[in-house]
């Protein structure tokens, strides 16, 4: 396993990082995996053992029960404190009350305390705004962030799900302040999506944030086990739950692409997929989520996975972005600037 900076931080994290959304499950939350405690504690054995020390979950993942998990795995498992980084995320709607929900202090200050005493752990390594809050002033939430971690509740954090300018306008009040600042973007990046690299990407780049990115595989679609026609493997969470949107005939032509690949290397095409993003330099953390060990130890090992640059050039043809303005007229116009004068 290899370890990576996050953003302009000194804090290493796995270039694997263990996603708990597939813990519990009650409701909605049933069709992303229900592990019980036994099913769970052994993916976070496996994860722990073959060297990831990132793990990532929401206070909203099956209404806490996620947390609840993770941390008593944790527990039973005995496993170092010291020697792992603890994310989650505060956002989503908790009860059907006034303040249920959202990015207020109010709401901020009660989930990390619930969160805090879900995961038995009197501090969380990063915490994430998990979205967008229309209502709430991003002066209060950024002010209660900090606050959470002068405190020494929270050590880091971070967003997930923001525009770019949303991202900016962020970091702009945290550095006029003198507040904590975002040190991780949460976003959704495949090869098969690669909206991000219009406006994020280079914004992650200038800014020095972390990118840890969810749904590598595009909810299991990028996986290799799923044909044109959208039968797939029976109980998989994309044949019951279509998300998160994908163009398909573009997702079956990266597909297509990484096939030869996979079958070149000895690997399945989810470790291409997932090599891939390993490739990218923004990239500081993969999410990946399982609901069996097995599945687990396949996405692990795609950080084995070594694509060389005939490799790589195929994949990015296959799936890059169609031109929009003004970036290519801001390519066009930069490369006046990127190639020094010469005189005779």
């Amino acid at each position: 396993m290899k370890y990576r900076l996050l953003g302009r931080t000194g804090l290493y994290v796995s270039e694997m990082c263990l996603g708990t959304m597939t813990f519990g499950g009650n409701g909605f939350w049933t069709v992303m995996g229900g592990l019980d405690q036994r099913a769970a504690g052994a993916l976070v054995k496996t994860a722990f053992d073959a060297g990831i020390n990132f793990m990532d979950t929401a206070n909203v993942y099956s209404l806490g029960h996620s947390e609840q998990i993770l941390g008593q795995a944790i527990k039973d498992l005995g496993l170092p404190r010291e020697q792992l980084v603890i994310a989650t995320k505060a956002t989503g709607i908790m009860s059907e009350l006034p303040n249920g929900r959202g990015q207020s202090r109010h709401h901020l200050m009660n989930e990390v305390d619930a969160s805090l005493r879900r995961l038995q752990l009197d501090h969380i390594d990063l915490y994430q705004l998990h979205g967008f809050d229309p209502l709430t002033p991003l002066e209060e939430s950024l002010s209660t962030l900090n606050d959470l971690v002068r405190s020494g509740k929270v050590r880091y954090i971070g967003l997930c799900n923001l525009a770019a300018w949303q991202i900016m306008k962020a970091l702009a009040i945290s550095d006029a302040r003198g507040w904590a600042r975002f040190s991780s973007v949460q976003a959704y990046y495949t090869i098969a999506g690669r909206d991000l690299e219009r406006e994020v990407v280079p914004l992650l780049r200038d800014q020095q944030l972390g990118l840890m990115v969810w749904s590598p595989l595009a909810g299991g679609l990028l996986s290799g086990k799923f044909a044109r026609d959208g039968k797939g493997p029976e109980g998989s969470r994309r044949s019951s739950f279509d998300f998160p949107p994908v163009d398909k005939p573009r997702a079956f032509a990266c597909i297509d692409a990484m096939r030869p690949i996979a079958e070149r290397h000895g690997v399945s095409i989810a470790q291409v997929a997932l090599a891939w993003l390993l490739a990218q330099p923004v990239v500081s953390s993969i999410i990946v989520g399982a609901r069996t060990v097995e599945q687990l130890n396949d996405n692990i090992a795609a950080s084995k996975v070594r694509l060389d640059d005939e490799e790589l050039t195929a994949l990015n043809d296959v799936s890059r972005l169609a031109a929009e303005y003004p970036a290519w007229m801001i390519e066009t116009q930069g490369k006046y600037r990127a190639e020094p004068p010469v005189r005779e």
